[in-house]
């Protein structure tokens, strides 16, 4: 086996206590990479510049892993779109550009599924990244994301800065976030169907009327990507990190709930927002550029989540 180029590298990875990035910090350590920093939001402000540069000076990275984000769904993303937008935006631009100043070697970004446009054809491809407005309740946060991208290409025809970004779909796993104000899809629906069955109660609302489909990714698998990334792959092109698979919510609750033992039924609010019509990434470029696929399925996935979360 091939030893890792990561080993004996300085390497911070922001949001590395995170949902993202707890499993990212396993993954470098299984490489043989022993000196990671992981920031955290108390003692380093992302969005304040002078913090980062701070960050710079205390840690002399040669490569940082930006995952940190204000994150949430769709009702989190309707109530803060201002902040969600600001905070993202400013974290990458200025690790990106304070990386710049000091010549950081390299820098791996995770952009969002998010940042792609609303009605772009599935499932979508790179190329398609700019072809319109993305969906409108996540629109600042995802174009705040698609700006590292921006900045990325232009820094690395510019200065030389080894930038790049990924773009990971919806991803779920165990130490999500199960907060029904501010979590994603998966881990709301399998809160809501264990304070179901708790309360025992024959039904479950639903946001939406269950036709939008998404794909998901098992963090698991996505930090192995962004591992990936960092090791193998110094081009300008951002990279789609997803697991082919499209499902409607409909039948991801019903999935969910069979998994689960849910004997309820689900009931659909039409009157409560969609969000994006369909979303499914196109893959192919992850396995050609990083030799990385998926490879924990939908049921397996869940299985794991749902056995992690009634640990809790």
């Amino acid at each position: 086996m091939t030893a890792s180029t990561l080993v004996g590298k300085r390497i911070v990875v922001t949001g590395g206590a995170g949902f993202l990035g707890s499993f990212v910090v396993k993954a470098l350590r299984t490489r043989g990479a022993t000196e990671i920093f992981v920031p955290r939001s108390a003692e380093y402000d992302l969005v304040d510049p002078e913090a980062v540069r701070r960050l710079y000076r205390d840690t002399r990275p040669e490569l940082v892993l930006h995952l940190a984000a204000r994150v949430g769904g769709i009702g989190a993303n309707r109530k803060h779109p201002g902040k969600f937008f600001y905070d993202n935006l400013m974290m990458g631009v200025q690790l990106i550009e304070e990386g710049r100043r000091v010549g950081l070697p390299k820098l791996v970004a995770a952009g969002t599924i998010c940042a792609y446009p609303k009605f772009a054809p599935v499932p979508f491809h790179e190329e398609d990244l700019w072809n319109g407005y993305p969906e409108e309740t996540n629109a600042p946060y995802g174009l705040a994301k698609k700006m590292l991208l921006v900045q990325a290409q232009a820094y690395r025809a510019e200065y030389g800065t080894n930038a790049i970004v990924v773009f990971p779909v919806n991803l779920y796993g165990p130490r999500d976030n199960f907060d029904l104000e501010s979590s994603h899809v998966i881990p709301a629906l399998i809160r809501k169907i264990e304070d179901a069955m708790r309360a025992g109660a024959a039904t479950v609302e639903i946001w939406g009327d269950g036709t939008p489909t998404r794909e998901f990714l098992y963090v698991e698998d996505a930090a192995e990507a962004i591992v990936a990334a960092a090791e193998k792959y110094d081009g300008p092109e951002p990279i789609n990190l997803g697991n082919g698979r499209e499902i409607s919510i409909a039948d991801l609750s019903h999935l969910i709930g069979q998994l689960m033992g849910y004997e309820g039924s689900f009931v659909f609010d039409p009157t409560k927002p969609n969000g994006q019509p369909r979303r499914a990434l196109a893959v192919e470029r992850a396995a050609n550029l990083l030799g990385w696929r998926a490879s924990t399925s939908l049921e397996e996935g869940l299985r794991r989540t749902i056995a992690w979360w009634r640990t809790q």
